[in-house]
């Protein structure tokens, strides 16, 4: 039997050990998925409504041991794990209540003696390939429309956090859902491409990597199934010259240095008008310097370690390579002791006398390290802005709204911020552009890549 080990970034114990599914088990998991989701399609809304209630419910009961789970397992600080239950609760509530909107039948208007009307079907398996970063909250994008839509779910998480999917799948018999329909399941890479390529599988929802992405496209090649795809970034943000300068400061240093920069959305890269470059620099390295790298579990720690050692390593290669060609890091990282080479643990880094040169400024770092540069017009912060292969999100901080949308409108992103930055808002669509990905979750539009429109023409009056 192969295993599925999860070792600890806290202390690099094995935190977890899970058997992976044979092609036996994962035939089985299949067989009873397409099996529920036939008759939970049929299934009035109302009646998925309530047991998918029953199932927050029951799983944000239990929200105390699934955060210093989550903490384990990923090292986020549990002063801010809690964070993410609240906010797969209220993303969960959300697109349970614009079910009703999302999935009611398309009236396209008179015709005398016919009556015309789209429906909108499930789809039928969806399998999730949810990532370690955000577990719950890329999870629930996807898991709850999906089975608000009538289909049913197979919930694949990564081996840093299978934990997630074990107690989304225990929450959902807890509160009576049908049997096989919402299952967690762990796979090798090669099962899930064969799983991928099994006719019974009718929708992929992955988030991760740009290279996941593109072996997910690759395994459902010939498949005609839709595969949505939430991939990397490389954020921006620009502080023009009319920005608050204390806000912009203290949104970006969050934005940038949360969850130790790793989240798909955190802004890694910043540029400032130069009216205010030199204050906000100042400002941001102030800020930085009160962070607190250690370990997760204790209450008073405000940067835990990355995922793994090779994650920092990354980085930190990133940050030299910058300085070797002419940046300035100015946190001194002997000011945060926990942060040793050889460990996930590394100090937040902030560059000035960058450029795109660099790749700390083109590549995606999904670490503690941000870059900022000054520029002289909006002209050339937008310039900057779309000099890149990513276009998750992009955010201003400015106290024109109109000069913020005239902006976002020549920014290539799927998300445009003024004045706020690394955050999801359910009622919005959640989308990139470039690679960055391909499809929609959340709001309304999340619910049409998880179903098929169905026409209805009906002749009622016969001649």
């Amino acid at each position: 039997m192969t295993m599925l080990r999860t070792i600890s970034p806290v202390d690099g114990s094995v935190y977890a050990e899970l058997p992976l599914a044979s092609d036996s088990e994962i035939g089985a998991a299949l067989a009873r998925s397409i099996a529920a989701q036939r008759d939970w399609r049929r299934r009035p809304l109302t009646e998925r409504a309530a047991l998918l209630g029953a199932l927050i419910d029951t799983f944000i009961a239990r929200r105390d041991e699934i955060a210093l789970e989550l903490t384990w397992q990923m090292g986020r600080p549990i002063r801010y794990s809690p964070g993410e239950i609240r906010g797969f609760e209220e993303r969960a509530r959300t697109m349970v209540a614009l079910a009703p909107q999302a999935l009611a039948d398309i009236d396209v208007g008179q015709k005398d003696g016919f009556r015309r009307f789209i429906r909108r079907d499930p789809l039928g398996v969806v399998l999730v390939v949810a990532p370690w970063n955000y577990p719950y909250l890329t999870a629930v994008n996807s898991v709850v429309p999906a089975l608000m839509a009538g289909n049913s779910v197979l919930l694949k998480h990564a081996q840093q956090t299978p934990l997630c999917a074990e107690r989304l799948a225990a929450a959902a018999n807890a509160a009576g859902l049908p049997n096989g329909l919402l299952q967690a399941i762990h796979t090798s890479h090669d099962a899930t491409t064969q799983l991928i390529r099994n006719d019974g599988v009718a929708h992929v929802a992955f988030t991760g990597s740009v290279s996941g992405g593109r072996a997910m496209e690759a395994a459902a090649v010939g498949r005609f199934i839709g595969v949505g795809l939430e991939l990397g970034g490389k954020d921006p943000a620009y502080v023009r010259h009319d920005a608050d300068l204390d806000h912009a400061i203290e949104n970006l240093v969050d934005g940038a240095f949360f969850n130790s920069g790793q989240s798909c959305c955190g802004i890694e890269r910043i540029y400032v008008h130069e009216k205010l470059f030199d204050g906000f620099v100042q400002g941001a390295v102030e800020l930085t310097k009160r962070y607190v790298l250690d370990d997760p579990t204790r209450q008073d720690t405000t940067l835990g370690p990355m995922v793994r050692t090779s994650a920092a390593d990354f980085v930190r290669g990133q940050i030299r390579d910058a300085v070797a060609a002419g940046a300035s890091a100015l946190i001194d990282e002997s000011k945060f002791p926990a942060s040793q080479p050889g460990t996930p643990y590394l100090a937040p880094q902030i560059l000035v006398g960058v450029d795109h040169r660099m790749r700390v400024m083109t590549e995606e770092s999904f670490g503690p390290v941000v870059g900022i540069m000054k520029v002289k017009s909006d002209e050339e912060a937008i310039t900057l802005m779309n000099d890149s292969e990513f276009g998750l999100t992009a955010a201003i901080w400015t106290s024109d709204p109109e000069a913020a949308i005239a902006i976002g409108d020549r920014v290539e992103t799927g998300t445009w911020f003024m004045n706020r930055c690394d955050y999801l808002d359910p009622a919005l669509s959640w989308t990139g552009v470039k690679s960055s990905g391909r499809g929609v979750t959340l709001s309304t539009l999340g619910y049409e890549h998880l179903t098929q429109p169905k026409s209805f023409h009906l002749r009622i009056a016969l001649a």
